[in-house]
């Protein structure tokens, strides 16, 4: 199985709680699709601390539904906007 990935986003926050969240456009050549996969991790940096780790996917248009404007989502938007735009411009120069 291929799967093509494109970070969207990445913060870290810490040190004594370590909170890290990741959103990435992911596409499965085999199955054909295409989705937003988004880890994320805590961890309490203490003697006999907690980690917690969690990924998930999503619809493209539910990740663009949820949580606000995240640079995740302006991201996804910068993507979208070019990959139409390539395709608008390419439709005119063979017009």
């Amino acid at each position: 199985m291929a799967i093509l990935k494109r970070e969207l986003y990445r913060q870290t926050t810490g040190p004594d709680v370590t909170y890290a969240d990741r959103s990435a456009l992911v596409f499965d050549t085999d199955t054909k699709t295409l989705y937003i996969e988004r880890d994320e991790a805590h961890l309490e940096a203490q003697v006999g601390g907690t980690v917690d780790f969690r990924t998930s996917r999503m619809d493209i248009a539910d990740y663009l539904k949820c949580g606000g404007q995240t640079a995740g989502h302006r991201e996804l938007w910068r993507l979208l906007k070019a990959l139409f735009d390539a395709d608008r411009d390419a439709t005119r120069s063979s017009d």
